[in-house]
């Protein structure tokens, strides 16, 4: 065996150790499943040889009486092959589905455990695929693969040794065929398995491409890049199609060659059977069951080889998910968290320096402290890094040198639920799920009561336009909150902020797409908010931060000054330029 065979074995037995571990709570199933196989497979079995008794025994001598009782009980047996074979079905699909359930819920479970960063390398239509179409390809594996393996197997076993008992030197001439069957699946086998990989990566790569191209419509639709995308979607789709065509290729040679093998072995029988009933070696009724069972004989191993595609297909969607279930959450809590010896909500970037990639620093030699009750606004250039600063602070991202604080306490060693329950967080991209406004603003969380739900809408001014809807803050909104403006989300966020107790508050450009009338009630309600609460204020419009108690300014990943809103204009540097820029067009337009 070559090593790259060798390879494929070991990482076989590996998938298989992986993924099998799901079907041993529903161990019964299967027993139940292999039994009703063993009495489906000896009915199968027994019929051939009631025909030769039929054929030998009563219908040679005229026996009519002896014959009608021969067909009653293939009839009756015909009708118990029947009933274990439907009971098979039904078993192995309950089981096969149960399985899937299982299978299903740890990859989703483990998708939500996985860094941020494990998202920014893996587009979200590749995750999608491994957690449904690939589920689904081990789903015919468990529920229609291994039981019927287990089936054609018996069955196999069982007809091989009816021929032996009939007759042992033209059971040789049947299993004569076997190493040209062997031959022929190892070569198949061979390359069935590379067509099967790449199509699964064709599928990966056509549903990431529609996900992108459906979350991006409406600049597809602004900027008449239509027709571009479908060029680039035919390239990804004439991939796919020649993926799968390569597996039909496969099958389209190697089907044939079973069916020619088939078809010289029966011959073979036929001129040797033939000869033995004139020599009197052989009876007629011996040599119908004989071709009979001949025909069965090769019909499992056919069947097998239909087993065997499922099983390549399940294989290499198995390697898929199991990747992805050993992928380590590269964020996670610590064996024995701890908990900080005060709760006052304040904060600590200590000499920290960050990078997405490598050494392409985002942030470097950050020092901040952020006193309980403090609010600390960030400003800067587009790509200064104040987001990132802030997804450090939650730990969404590891830093690579430094330290982050909350409470005194490194956030590593924190226990991750408990470190993000002390924060509120508006984004600058607020989020929406299907369910009602107020689902949006609670977000299951038990601790928030309808009526502080409701309490937090009316502060941020979102129970003006909510009346409007069909069933106020009861509506139902479509995905991602369709249906509401991009102000009206965002909105939605700062309610969301508002309702949870949490010590400290994390604003990212929350007011940038809020028109000036409604900013200036945002802004009334964001200062009841947040009162007594440490805030880190992430803005762009600077109009929004005069009243921090501080003002930290980052250029190209290095904090360049820290003080109040006067003192830094005073000051006359980054923070005066930025301010001029904004507010000089401003001025100029009201004059004109």
């Amino acid at each position: 065996m070559t090593a790259p065979d060798l390879a494929t074995e070991r990482r076989d037995r590996r998938l298989l150790r992986r993924v099998l571990p799901y079907a041993r709570p529903y161990w019964r199933f299967i027993a139940l499943g292999v039994a009703l196989v063993l009495v489906a497979a000896g009915a199968q079995v027994a019929g051939p040889y009631l025909v030769r008794i039929a054929i030998d025994d009563h219908i040679a001598v005229g026996d009519a009486d002896g014959l009608f009782r021969i067909l009653g009980f293939y009839v009756g047996l015909l009708t118990v092959g029947f009933l274990a074979a439907y009971g098979q079905a039904w078993v192995v699909n309950l089981f096969g589905q149960r399985v899937m359930r299982d299978i299903r819920r740890d990859v989703f479970s483990h998708i939500q455990r996985l860094h941020a960063g494990w998202f920014d390398r893996n587009p979200i239509g590749r995750v999608v695929t491994r957690a449904t179409s690939d589920v689904d390809a081990l789903n015919e594996l468990l529920s229609s693969g291994v039981v019927m393996i287990i089936t054609d197997v018996v069955l196999l076993g069982g007809i091989m040794t009816a021929l032996l008992l009939m007759n042992w030197r033209l059971a040789l001439v049947t299993f004569g065929a076997v190493p040209a069957l062997f031959v022929a699946g190892w070569v198949f086998r061979r390359r069935i398995r590379p067509a099967f990989r790449r199509v699964r990566e064709a599928v990966a790569a056509v549903n990431s491409f529609i996900q992108e191209t459906l979350t991006g419509i409406e600049v597809l639709q602004l900027f008449r890049q239509q027709r571009r995308r479908a060029r680039e979607y035919r390239v990804l789709n004439r991939e796919h199609t020649g993926a799968h065509l390569d597996t039909v290729l496969c099958f389209s040679v190697f089907y044939p060659v079973v069916e020619m093998i088939t078809a010289v072995t029966i011959a073979v029988i036929v001129g040797y059977g033939g000869g033995a009933i004139g020599s009197g070696a052989l009876t007629v009724g011996a040599l119908v069951a004989f071709l009979m069972y001949s025909e069965m004989f090769f019909r499992p191993i056919r069947d097998l080889t239909e087993k065997f595609n499922i099983l390549q297909g399940a294989l290499a969607a198995s390697e898929r998910i199991v990747e992805l279930l050993s992928t380590e959450p590269g964020i996670r809590s610590p064996e024995n968290p701890r908990l900080p010896a005060r709760r006052d909500g304040s904060l600590t970037l200590n000499r920290v320096w960050f990078a997405y990639n490598d050494k392409d620093w985002v942030l470097e030699d950050i020092h901040l402290d952020v006193a309980p009750g403090e609010m600390v606004a960030v400003v800067g250039h587009t790509g200064a890094g104040k987001t990132t600063l802030a997804a450090l602070l939650l730990r969404l991202y590891e830093v690579q040198r430094g330290s982050v604080l909350v409470d005194g306490l490194d956030v590593r060693e924190w226990d991750l639920r408990t470190l993000r329950r002390q924060f509120s967080m508006v984004q600058q991209d607020v989020h929406l799920f299907s369910g009602s406004v107020l689902d949006n603003i609670r977000l299951g969380d038990p601790s928030i009561s309808e009526a502080d739900a409701r309490r937090a809408a009316e502060e941020a001014e979102i129970s003006a336009w909510a009346e409007r809807l069909p069933h106020g803050l009861d509506t139902r909104l479509g995905e991602r909150g369709a249906g509401l403006s991009q102000g009206q989300r965002q909105l939605v966020g700062i309610a969301r902020a508002m309702a949870r107790k949490s010590r400290i508050l994390v604003l990212d450009e929350a007011t940038s797409s809020v028109d000036t009338e409604t900013e200036r009630a945002v802004q009334t309600a964001l200062g009841r908010v947040l009162r007594n609460r440490t805030s880190l204020v992430i803005a762009h419009r600077l109009s929004t931060i005069r009243g921090a108690d501080r003002i930290v300014v980052l250029h190209h990943g290095r904090i360049r000054e820290v003080g109040s809103h006067h003192e830094l204009l005073a000051r006359g540097d980054i923070y005066s330029r930025l301010y001029e820029l904004q507010f000089e067009p401003e001025a100029a337009l009201a004059v004109g």
